[in-house]
């Protein structure tokens, strides 16, 4: 992993910064079958909760004219079924593997953590606090103030003793610069910012809304714009603490957009629905973008946004 792509994220080496975000790319190897995934950094599992859900009804995903609409409510097996039928898979992936957590109260949270802790040295190296679901009761509350965020970061920290911990926050998190540090200060090893946006459609025909959950979230396109500030945002709070970019990468344009705002890695989820062999086109765009700039690694472009120079804007 010696490349100009080569990406160390907390600890966690990478063939390049590219990772597949949570509950886009199947449980955990799904994507395998039409991505090779030697190509990308990294994939995400779906969250895991304790208890297995079928999640929201349909229509729980839809696609928008600036993106995509999402009620998934955080279906999964469960943690028992994850560590008996895909966490022992996870040895054999081609790319690291993050695992995504959800739970509805500390408890919920610790006790998922703590069995994939047993996995660190056995192919689950990363876990990812999913403390920002918009579409389940609950499901962003935990992310939605410092002394919460940092109550819940602080009791999974203890149990994870080799796994690194990232924290996912969302975009409509109050003073989210404030909550990012206080995930940071209580143990996080990474921050991903960030998740969809709580977001409606209605059909005007049927005057029904046209996701069953009512509300869903909002990513893609439209999300892009929103997150690279978020993420200049957060950086400037959190120093070195490393900085997972998601929200609307569709090209290598966007994954470079992050890298500049200060992200060390970045997250695909919408595009892989709409290509799910993507990701092989923006690992190639930023190779070349990175050898165009005459850096040595994309590490040493992360957060060198330039505001000094007064240029032409361009439209790529």
């Amino acid at each position: 992993m010696d490349g100009v792509l080569a990406t160390n994220l907390a600890g966690l080496r990478l063939r390049n910064p590219v990772i597949l975000a949570a509950g886009t790319c199947g449980v955990l190897d799904e994507m395998r079958q039409v991505l090779d995934l030697s190509l990308i950094g990294a994939v995400t599992t779906k969250s895991i909760t304790r208890e297995p859900r079928e999640g929201n009804e349909t229509w729980r995903i839809i696609e928008s004219r600036c993106g995509m609409l999402n009620a998934i409510g955080l279906a999964n097996p469960g943690l028992d079924a994850f560590l008996s039928a895909w966490v022992p898979r996870a040895r054999a992936m081609p790319c690291a593997v993050i695992a995504s957590v959800a739970g509805f109260s500390i408890d919920d949270y610790v006790a998922v953590a703590a069995h994939l802790e047993e996995w660190a040295e056995a192919g689950i190296p990363a876990v990812e606090l999913n403390v920002s679901c918009p579409n389940v009761k609950t499901g962003t509350e935990f992310g939605s103030s410092p002394a919460l965020v940092r109550e819940v970061v602080s009791a999974v920290r203890a149990v994870l003793k080799r796994c690194r911990l990232f924290v996912k926050l969302g975009p409509m998190t109050p003073e989210l610069p404030l909550v990012a540090r206080s995930a940071a200060e209580a143990g996080a090893d990474a921050l991903t910012i960030c998740n969809t946006i709580p977001a409606m459609e209605i059909d005007v025909e049927t005057r029904r809304p046209r996701l069953a959950n009512v509300t869903g979230g909002l990513s893609g396109p439209a999300l892009h714009p929103v997150a690279v500030k978020l993420v200049w945002d957060v950086r400037r709070a959190v120093g070195a603490t490393p900085i997972l970019g998601a929200g609307g990468v569709m090209r290598w344009h966007d994954a470079a957009e992050f890298i500049l705002a200060g992200a060390a890695a970045v997250q695909m989820g919408t595009a892989l629905f709409a290509d799910p062999r993507s990701p092989r086109g923006v690992v190639r765009g930023m190779e070349r973008w990175v050898r165009r700039q005459r850096a040595a690694t994309v590490g040493d472009l992360v957060g060198t946004v330039d505001l000094e120079t007064k240029t032409q804007v361009r439209h790529p």
